[in-house]
């Protein structure tokens, strides 16, 4: 079995100079005629952000908080999994895999970690606390390495049961959104005797675009919004799903390239009113797309769309997922199907929290309230 190595990140002096000088040689393009950011990321928001980047970001400071948490690696047969992992404050801290995705890094749970980690400093019960083991996902920022194998929803939870494994968990709970959600659901598909339990901040549902369905209110509304979203929501999801390789060449030789693309799923997925910063620090979101640059790992990040439109869903038409799930909604999550349709997939919803705010990254914008809710569900299991 692979033993966990310890990792501390150190980006070179060099690899930060040819960034400020790309950053300082940046091209933009004009602004589209028509209200700002209705085509895309808007032109005068990118100029500053480039500008900041270039001056005043510091990634030392954002690289010293990422090494103030114990990682390691774990090499598997195919690839090596970058993973932070943080012993839990209390009698019986609990297993926990956190799984980020798409375009997310562990940079989302630096401030959700220690809530989990150690409640007592929250002012929360320490009687039920986690120890957390958040893995950079096979293929993505520190699970990256040039000319390696891509992979699928599905061997990501294959490899990440191997992580927990390596750690010495062959039983715990997963808490994941985006990719990660999907990931916890196949976990706990491909490998229930291996999860105790699945939270998830999204609802990773088939979306077959069938939007005249719905049997009540609540369905018929959610796939009327379905239809709306896989029209003009989805563009990103079809040039990363078919022509991966040919995005990647832009968006690794171009710094603002790779921002502006990421940018405006912040601004489009996140409940900050227009305002990126409303809901996320500028500072926690160059972190994020820095990993992504320095890593080189944008073009990798992308398989799991290719293989989700190329093959079946992660969870298999007519499949279940019979291990106990928790769903926590946020209102300014891009797809939010009612319980009516989950119930058709997950066979044992214990919980479901109809959030007052936040949006697709939710331990990143709202880290109180999602401890919250894994809390309660895991109380209660």
């Amino acid at each position: 079995m692979a033993e966990p190595r310890p990792f501390s990140l150190h980006v070179s002096d060099e690899a930060l100079a040819d960034l400020r000088q790309r950053l300082a040689l940046t091209r933009l393009p004009d602004q589209t005629p028509g209200e700002p950011w209705a085509y895309g990321t808007e032109v005068g928001y990118m100029s500053e952000l480039v500008r900041y980047w270039r001056d005043a970001f510091d990634w030392r400071r954002e690289e010293a908080w990422l090494n103030a948490f114990p990682q390691f690696k774990v090499q598997l047969d195919d690839v090596d999994v970058h993973c932070l992992y943080v012993e839990g404050k209390g009698p019986n801290p609990r297993p926990l895999l956190l799984c980020h995705g798409w375009p997310g890094s562990v940079f989302e749970f630096l401030n959700f970690i220690p809530r989990l980690t150690d409640p007592a400093r929250f002012g929360l019960d320490p009687s039920l606390s986690f120890t957390v083991v958040a893995p950079s996902l096979p293929g993505y920022g520190l699970s990256f390495a040039p000319g390696q194998k891509r992979f699928s929803v599905e061997e990501i939870a294959d490899r990440l049961v191997e992580v927990m494994a390596a750690f010495g968990y062959g039983r715990f709970l997963v808490q994941g959104g985006d990719w990660g959600g999907f990931t916890a659901a196949r976990m706990a598909y491909a490998h229930p005797d291996n999860v105790e339990g699945i939270h998830l901040n999204i609802m990773p549902l088939p979306r077959d675009g069938k939007t005249n369905q719905g049997s009540t209110p609540e369905e018929k509304a959610h796939f009327d919004h379905l239809g709306a979203w896989l029209k003009d929501g989805t563009g990103y999801q079809w040039i990363q799903g078919t022509k991966p390789q040919t995005l990647a060449f832009a968006l690794t030789d171009s710094p603002a390239g790779l921002a502006a693309w990421i940018v405006e799923k912040f601004r489009s997925w996140s409940d900050c009113e227009g305002v990126i910063e409303n809901a996320i620090p500028r500072d926690h979101m160059l972190a994020n797309i820095a990993l992504y640059w320095f890593t080189g790992a944008i073009g990798s990040s992308f398989w799991p769309y290719y293989t989700r439109m190329h093959s079946e869903w992660p969870v298999p038409p007519g499949g279940k997922v019979m291990r106990p799930t928790a769903y926590a909604e946020f209102p300014k999550e891009m797809v939010r199907p009612p319980r009516s349709l989950a119930e058709e997939m997950f066979a044992d919803i214990r919980r479901w929290t109809v959030m007052p705010k936040g949006g697709h990254f939710a331990a990143l914008e709202q880290p109180d309230l999602l401890v919250e809710d894994v809390r309660a569900f895991v109380s209660a299991l």
